[in-house]
């Protein structure tokens, strides 16, 4: 190894000091990519990538993939799917590990048909509101979220792209390619030993971040009117089936029914058609609420804008003593033919305003929450009616009307992978689900863009660099092969080099991308068992597992990068739980291997 990998080893030296650091992920691997670059014109032919070799991760089918899933992850959140498939499967979880037993098992045996990567991001939106509704830190779920498909990947032929790259070098190497589920034996014990690992040490080993201000802090507590829809999915349920029972920052007041009020509604008490629900609560939760099937705006005058629903959104305005109407309920005023936008609700001071929206006056200081046209700050940011004019973030107004089209969307994609891979592979058939997303309108264009997360995808990118980096310049194969020669020059027999073939592939998918590592160890791993005259195959399939379960870094698999952020994980978090979960992985497996497949 020349000098190019050791300057590319000290790169990586750098870039786990910077994320042990908690410094900006895309900032810390994009950095480390840019030395690569700058130093690659001296090296030797060969030894480092080119720019161009090296920028090609930006357009790496991985990182292309996790883009493109984004967007139909924002199809199935815009139109309410998400929330139809997963809440028969998710319930009310009162426990962290409640939680955690109803969303990994599910995880884990749908990413065993299904590329791990799509399962993590349809899933993202569902632990978010799990954690938001149920009060339970995102740290807690965000990293088993990962790891559970991580698990389930490892479970069948197809359920990663590492082990069909591995079933193809067994073919080119005149061996002949394992069964749809012949991992199936070692990757299901050592799922169910992780999981338990998982649930019983997650206590411990995971942080229990939450935000410095509670929900409830925030001063603004709006009084909201819902209408039950007729006909819809809530009619009959009861308060606390329905979800309607301790929202974050919302509380349920009372029920209006038939002229009649029902105060301090108990949770037993069951919705009836046209109910007007009362609420009071934050914005946060009030968006959220906006989004609940079977729930409508009291106020009619929202079907009345001018605007289709999908151009709208949730805007909070301030009213100013120079605006018209202060001093007139929203009704005399003509809100809604003044400003082309629906009043929701108004915040006064915390306190409640016990009128229906229409017959609310107007005080100059009130914050009102208002439906209307995106281009409505634009319009009103100058105006001298109010204070303050800003848009609510991702408060589009549902397409529940939509929902099964998303469905069906997400369930072709899912099956045109499956049973046309060899047509059409996860990237192919996840860009085609997110154009239909949008030509059928379950999302717009404005929410494609917006559902990109650029920190993950610039992260991923970037690594896919610096693993190319440590591939040509021999960094990789010389750590692998002086770990393997290590364990056969002490006189160490099968188990001994394949506990150090299973190390090598484990250490260099924490370094590089996991089919590279499944690449570089696969000749040394058939030469080793070469020279100690027996059976390949405990060796290979160790190298399935191996190069699937990187657990102990953010790079270590493109799904630790994903829920990095919204997990609020640090560089440290990944170690403390992914290093017992490697070494855990790698005992199982290097015990199982050769009592399946005898040396």
């Amino acid at each position: 190894m020349g000098w190019e990998g050791w300057f590319t080893l000290s790169v990586v030296a750098v870039m786990v000091y910077g994320l042990a650091r908690n410094l900006a992920a895309d900032m810390v691997v994009m950095g480390c990519l840019v030395l690569i670059m700058a130093v690659s014109p001296f090296a030797e032919a060969k030894k480092l990538p080119t720019v161009n070799q090296l920028v090609e991760g930006f357009g790496n089918n991985a990182m292309l993939t996790v883009a493109v899933l984004f967007v139909v992850v924002a199809g199935l959140v815009q139109t309410g799917a998400m929330a139809m498939i997963t809440k028969p499967i998710i319930g009310q979880p009162k426990t962290v590990a409640a939680a955690q037993a109803r969303l990994l098992f599910p995880v884990m045996a749908l990413s065993t048909f299904m590329n791990n990567t799509p399962c993590v991001a349809m899933f993202m939106p569902v632990v978010d509101d799990i954690c938001k509704k149920y009060k339970i830190s995102p740290s807690k779920l965000f990293l088993p979220l990962s790891y559970a498909s991580t698990f389930g990947g490892c479970c069948s032929q197809i359920g990663t792209s590492t082990n069909i790259v591995v079933a193809g070098l067994m073919v080119k190497a005149g061996m002949p390619a394992p069964g749809m589920f012949d991992i199936t034996w070692v990757g299901l014990p050592t799922a169910l030993i992780g999981m338990f690992f998982l649930m019983a040490t997650s206590k411990w080993l995971l942080p229990d971040r939450k935000p410095a201000i509670s929900l409830s802090d925030d001063p603004r507590q709006y009084t909201v009117e819902m209408i039950v829809q007729a006909g819809g999915p809530l009619v009959g349920q009861t308060i606390e089936l329905a979800g309607l029972r301790h929202l974050p920052g919302l509380f349920l007041a009372e029920i209006e029914r038939n002229g009649g009020i029902l105060p301090a509604v108990g949770p037993t008490e069951r919705l009836q058609a046209n109910d007007r629900v009362i609420f009071v609560g934050i914005v946060e939760s009030v968006v959220d609420l906006q989004k609940v099937r079977g729930l409508l705006p009291a106020t009619d005058q929202v079907f009345k804008l001018n605007d289709p629903r999908t151009q709208r959104c949730l805007i909070e305005a301030v009213v100013s003593d120079r605006c018209p109407i202060v001093g007139k309920s929203i009704r005399d005023g003509q809100f809604r033919r003044r400003y082309d936008a629906a009043v929701l609700a108004v915040a006064r001071s915390g306190q409640r305003i016990n009128a229906k929206i229409g017959d609310i006056v107007l005080q100059s200081g009130d914050t009102l929450l208002l439906e209307a046209h995106q281009s409505f700050e634009d319009r009103n940011r100058n105006s001298s009616d109010f204070f303050l004019v800003s848009s609510v973030h991702n408060s589009a107004p549902p397409r529940h009307d939509k929902a099964w089209m998303a469905l069906l969307i997400l369930l072709t994609m899912i099956v045109v992978n499956l049973a046309w891979s060899q047509y059409f592979d996860i990237l192919t058939a996840a860009t085609l689900a997110a154009g239909l997303m949008i030509v059928t309108k379950c999302c717009t264009a404005q929410e494609a863009r917006e559902s990109l997360d650029t920190e993950v995808l610039v992260s991923i990118g970037a690594s896919f660099g610096i693993g190319k980096a440590l591939e040509s310049s021999g960094a990789a194969q010389w750590l692998a092969a002086n770990l393997i020669d290590a364990a056969q020059s002490v006189g160490g027999g099968p188990w001994a080099v394949l506990a150090a073939v299973y190390f090598a592939t484990m250490i260099l998918t924490e370094l590089i991308t996991n089919n590279a590592a499944a690449v570089l160890v696969f000749p040394i791993a058939l030469a080793a068992a070469k020279n100690l005259d027996v059976s390949s195959m405990p060796f290979i399939m160790s190298i399935m597992v191996g190069s699937s379960a990187g657990y102990a870094t953010p790079t270590g698999y493109q799904c630790n990068l994903m829920v990095m952020g919204p997990g609020g994980y640090r560089f440290s978090d990944y170690l403390r739980i992914g290093i017992p979960l490697d070494l855990l992985y790698m005992i199982v497996t290097v015990a199982l291997a050769p009592l399946i497949w005898p040396f």
